[in-house]
């Protein structure tokens, strides 16, 4: 806050040019000058002059990143969408004043109660006001704390929210929503601050689930989700909040929804999976290399609904083998539509059966949590099954 950048005003045949330093306050997160003396000053030189005003600022922040857990990312996500679109505004419960998880710290005393303010505790009216301002033009961005609460909205998000658009023939839309919640395993949050209910809400059509794997991912998809003409649940995995760290671009980029990622290429298996289950892949998939000597290709699926089909069925194609894995139960879950897709679309390259490593068909539990998870050392069995069984 206290450092300062230099702006140069240089003409358009770059045959003067003058220097001048301001305050980083007197520059917004955009790079662009706010209305304060030195944008008049800046004015009066452009009319005059016809020179052109370039903020070097903007240049170098583009080039430049700076270490971020997930929930600052998250948080420096929504500060840049705040700044760019005065039609952002942030809510739920207790988000003025950073939320449980430090989400929204600082955002409410940098835009005030208009735009980042508290609800009453009730998530089918977060979510239903959060339409109605869509719908009326906004981007709203409303938090349920936990994801294991959204329950009570089911109905405004999958009745009113992914159909508002289809009932309308295209009159009406809520295309600038997003609805952020933590969700999945922390080590302590027993059956009401565990689950993952994203297999609910990809069975919609009309609203797209978004998952993150670390910081950076959160930055670029949460902001692509922001500004999407469509509905996004964002479903921020909590156990990563504070434990995920890495070098975060800091300003503004987007990250394509719909697009699958390969974070690791291999030859033998093909391991699909989305959020914190991604370091959990990782770590079986090292110890299958360095016991087995088996190469595992690692998909991020980041987007849930819709998912990126021909990436995953490229892959398989070429291991033969596939291994689904995810924290919320086996039994209806989205792992279950991945499966499916790939036995009817890659049947011919199979050399195994298709597994599902996912949680217990089981209310989530405390003091079992470590037996529930699907964790490295299951993924790490079922890739030597996926050898040991090859045709």
């Amino acid at each position: 806050p206290n450092s300062q950048i230099r702006i140069t005003i240089e003409t358009d045949l770059n045959t003067a040019a003058s220097s001048i330093m301001l305050p980083r306050k007197a520059v917004s997160p955009l790079g662009k000058l706010c209305r304060s003396g030195v944008s008049a000053y800046a004015a009066a030189v452009l009319q005059k002059n016809k020179f052109s005003v370039e903020a070097h600022a903007k240049t170098e922040s583009a080039k430049s990143t700076r270490k971020m857990n997930l929930f600052t990312a998250i948080n420096d996500a929504m500060d840049i969408a705040l700044a760019k679109d005065n039609e952002v505004i942030v809510f739920g419960e207790d988000v003025k004043f950073g939320g449980v998880f430090r989400c929204c710290i600082g955002l409410n005393e940098k835009y005030g109660d208009d735009r980042v303010f508290n609800t009453p505790l009730c998530e089918q009216g977060i979510i239903g006001f959060a339409i109605g301002a869509a719908a009326a033009g906004g981007r709203p961005i409303g938090e349920i704390q936990f994801a294991d609460y959204i329950h009570p909205a089911f109905d405004q998000i999958v009745n009113e929210a992914a159909k508002y658009r289809y009932r309308s023939g295209n009159e009406f839309n809520a295309g600038g929503l997003t609805i952020r919640t933590p969700y999945g395993a922390v080590g302590h949050g027993g059956l009401y601050h565990s689950q993952s209910p994203e297999a609910f809400f990809c069975h919609s059509p009309g609203i797209k689930v978004v998952v993150p794997r670390s910081p950076a991912q959160a930055k670029g998809l949460l902001l692509s989700s922001i500004f999407s003409p469509d509905p996004v649940l964002f479903m921020e995995p909590k156990w990563l909040y504070r434990t995920a760290v890495e070098e975060v671009p800091v300003h503004d980029y987007r990250i394509p929804l719909e697009e699958a990622e390969i974070i690791r290429e291999g030859t033998d298996v093909t391991v699909v999976g989305w959020g914190a289950q991604l370091r959990v892949l990782q770590k079986a998939a090292d110890m299958a290399e360095k016991k087995q000597g088996v190469s595992c290709e690692i998909i991020d699926l980041r987007t849930l609904s819709p998912w990126d089909e021909d990436t995953v069925i490229k892959s398989v194609e070429k291991t033969g083998r596939c291994i689904v894995s995810h924290e919320a139960p086996l039994h209806g879950g989205f792992g279950a539509e991945v499966a499916a897709t790939i036995q009817e679309k890659c049947f011919y390259h199979l050399q195994t059966p298709i597994q599902r490593i996912c949680g217990c068909d089981t209310p989530f539990p405390l003091v079992f949590e470590k037996l529930y998870v699907p964790d490295h050392l299951k993924n790490f069995e079922a890739i030597v099954k996926a050898m040991d069984e090859t045709a």
